[in-house]
């Protein structure tokens, strides 16, 4: 049996407990490789220049240099980089300043360890991820405004194509999945962001459940 795809990870929280236990943590799952930890955005950015790595966990409440300064600037220097979220704030203020900055995940801190790794899984296989739990309180903040009739801006197989996308998988597995090319799912996702009017995945996730398009 092949041993599983590791990925490696930088760690950036100034809270040098929670930094060093989830640290510990990871490191005892066998697709997990810790490559570098900071205590603020400042050295956070440097390791991203300097450590080879895969993904990026940030803080976003950081001296020095918040995680949100920092994801900016990292996106600026390097478009294709991985950065999660990791945050104990679920308001709607917070989620929106990340996604507009770049990130491809949002997780709470009070997620499980199996919802962490599987957000790194997802994130660095090239698709996003946002835990359950913050997308219901974005529900229950998002429910006053609503596009003109949702459903009849989308075809059945978008909105079949948009579940798969709230769900986080990447255009390779929803091609795989529907029996159709990654090709065809890049112009499906392309037609689904200019109809509604996203900008990104993140930004299209809530506005699925915004409309009522998917449930969660």
């Amino acid at each position: 049996m092949n041993a599983p795809k590791s990925y490696r990870i930088l760690l950036a929280d100034d809270h040098a407990l929670f930094l060093s236990g989830l640290s510990g943590l990871l490191a005892r799952r066998p697709e997990c490789e810790v490559v570098g930890t900071a205590a603020n955005g400042a050295e956070c950015l440097e390791l991203i220049r300097t450590v080879p790595h895969d993904v990026v966990l940030m803080d976003i409440d950081m001296p020095v240099m918040d995680g949100i300064e920092a994801t900016e600037r990292a996106l600026a220097e390097h478009p294709d980089e991985k950065i999660i979220t990791l945050s104990m704030h679920a308001e709607e203020t917070f989620y929106f300043r990340m996604v507009e900055a770049g990130a491809k995940g949002f997780i709470l801190k009070s997620a499980d360890l199996d919802e962490v790794v599987a957000a790194i899984h997802v994130v660095c296989e090239g698709g996003s991820f946002f835990s359950q739990e913050l997308l219901q309180h974005l529900v229950g903040s998002l429910k006053t405004s609503r596009h003109d009739q949702p459903e009849e801006l989308l075809s059945d197989r978008e909105k079949e194509i948009l579940l798969l996308i709230c769900k986080g998988l990447s255009n390779q597995e929803i091609g795989d999945r529907l029996f159709i090319s990654k090709r065809t799912v890049d112009k499906h996702r392309a037609n689904i962001l200019e109809k509604t009017g996203c900008k990104n995945t993140a930004n299209l996730v809530v506005w699925a459940i915004k409309n009522s398009v998917v449930a969660i």
